[in-house]
C-alpha cells in the first residue's frame, strides 16, 4: 500500500474557520466489542434497546447548535429502527455504514467482509433514500494485517473509509499510518480518513473522541483539536457513540475492571461535554469536508 498519497486539504474561503468532522457510531451499549466475552450475540434481540432515545437527544443537541454530522450506522440497528434512520437523514445528516452486526473486519474472511459491507450498504440506502459512500469498521479493525479490506470497500462502491486509528492500542491501531486523509491506491481509489491524533513532543496522542474524550479533561481534548487545526491546518475528526450519553443504561454482570472503567468512565459528563464541543468548533459531515460534496 502506498501511504504517501495524501488527500488535498479541504477548501475554505480566506478567514473561514476550519470545519471539523463530527461523527457518531450508531450502536447500542450491548454491542461494543469489549462486552463480547460477557454478552452472547444471540441475546441481542431480547435486550433493552436504548439507541433510539439516545439518538433523539443527539439530534436535539446538533439542531440546537447547527451541527451537521455523519452517522455510521449498524445495519442491525437500522433494520429495527427505520424511522430513526429516516429522522437522521431528514435532519440533513450523512448516513454511512458501520457494517451490519458489529463484527470486526479483522475477524472476517474476505468473502464474509464483502457480504457484510454490501448488505449493510444496500439496507441503509433503501431505508435512507440516499447513497451510502462512507464506512467505518467496528473497533477500527482495519490495519496492517488486513489492508485488503480497503480494496473490498472500493469495489463495493464506497468512496471513503474512516477505519484506521494511527496509534498503538490493545484492541486496534496502526501507528505507522498517516495522521490525515490519504489515498492508499491513488486519487482514483478509496479515501481513508484516520481518526485524529495530535503530536506533542514527537508523540502521537489520541485526540478524536471516544473513551479518551470522557477520560481526559475537556480542556485538554479541546486544546489538542485546536492544535490540529492551528499547527497542522487540518480538520479534526471526532467520534462518539449514543450509549456514551446514557448513564442509565443496563450494566452487564461480570465485567472485568478494565472493560468496566473504559465503558463507564465519566459517562454522566458526556452530554455536557458534547454540548461544549459543538459550540467551541465548526462542524460538518464527512462527505462535505473530505469529498467536497
Amino acid at each position: 500500500m502506498n501511504m504517501q498519497a495524501p488527500a488535498a486539504r479541504p477548501q475554505r474561503a480566506p478567514g473561514e474557520r476550519i470545519r471539523n468532522a463530527m461523527t457518531c457510531d450508531v450502536e447500542d451499549y450491548f454491542q461494543v466489542s469489549a462486552f463480547a466475552p460477557y454478552i452472547d450475540r444471540a441475546s441481542w434481540p431480547e435486550r433493552e434497546c436504548r439507541v433510539e432515545a439516545n439518538i433523539e437527544r443527539i439530534l436535539a443537541v446538533f439542531e440546537k447548535n447547527g451541527v451537521k454530522a455523519t452517522f455510521f450506522t449498524l445495519g442491525w440497528i437500522a433494520e429495527r429502527y427505520p424511522q430513526m434512520v429516516k429522522r437522521i437523514v431528514a435532519a440533513g445528516h450523512e448516513l454511512a455504514s458501520h457494517g451490519y452486526g458489529h463484527l470486526r473486519a479483522s475477524d472476517q474472511s474476505r468473502a464474509e467482509f464483502d457480504n457484510d459491507i454490501r448488505s449493510s450498504k444496500a439496507l441503509l440506502e433503501d431505508l435512507g433514500g440516499q447513497a451510502v459512500i462512507g464506512y467505518r469498521a467496528p473497533s477500527f479493525s482495519i490495519g496492517a494485517a488486513n489492508l485488503w479490506a480497503l480494496d473490498a470497500l472500493h469495489e463495493a462502491g464506497y468512496r471513503y473509509s474512516s477505519s484506521i486509528y494511527p496509534i498503538s492500542h490493545d484492541h486496534y491501531g496502526m501507528p505507522e499510518a498517516p495522521r490525515f486523509a490519504f489515498y492508499p491506491h491513488g486519487p482514483d481509489g478509496l479515501l481513508e480518513v484516520p481518526i485524529t491524533t495530535a503530536t506533542v513532543m514527537g508523540r502521537k496522542l489520541p485526540a478524536g473522541g471516544g473513551g479518551y474524550f470522557r477520560l481526559l479533561p475537556y480542556a485538554l481534548s479541546r486544546w489538542m483539536m485546536e492544535r490540529v487545526n492551528r499547527n497542522d491546518d487540518e480538520p479534526a475528526l471526532f467520534y462518539f457513540h449514543p450509549w456514551e450519553l446514557d448513564p442509565g443504561q443496563p450494566r452487564p454482570d461480570g465485567l472485568d475492571a478494565k472493560s468496566r472503567f473504559r465503558h463507564y468512565v465519566n459517562i454522566d459528563r458526556m452530554e455536557r461535554r458534547l454540548e461544549a464541543l459543538t459550540r467551541d468548533f465548526a462542524w460538518d459531515r464527512m462527505d462535505r469536508i473530505f469529498l467536497n460534496k
